[in-house]
């Protein structure tokens, strides 16, 4: 089984940045097709970005160009770089993967149970 843990998450004010992680145990990362999806309290969980076995990313489109998504096979974890943000980036921020390349859709098979990045 593939089990995601998510860190890195806390508060900051606005225009600031934080990197978020997501250890991969149980499967290896460059084996994987791997997301970031966030939620804010009375919305529907969003994709954000996502990235492909070789590495290929795909961004939500208002958030390009201030989000990077990556990843580290070394050390099998997923990264998500968020700068300039904004409190409208407020919400719970789950790491997803998958054998399939499922991009920015929600129907990932595995999930972390997320962290929470607070702007304001």
């Amino acid at each position: 089984d593939v089990q995601l843990v998510e860190s890195g998450g806390g508060s900051v004010q606005p225009g600031g940045s934080l990197r978020l992680s997501c250890e991969v145990s149980g499967y290896m990362v460059s084996e994987l097709y791997m997301a970031w999806f966030r939620q804010a309290p009375g919305k529907e969980r969003e994709g954000v970005a996502a990235i492909d076995k070789s590495g290929a990313t795909t961004y939500a489109g208002s958030l390009q160009g201030r989000f990077t998504i990556s990843k580290d096979n070394a050390e099998n974890t997923l990264y998500l770089q968020m700068n300039n943000l904004s409190p409208e980036d407020t919400a719970m921020y789950y790491c997803a993967a998958d054998r399939f390349n499922l991009q920015l859709s929600r129907y990932y098979t595995n999930w972390g149970r997320g962290t929470q990045v607070t702007v304001s």
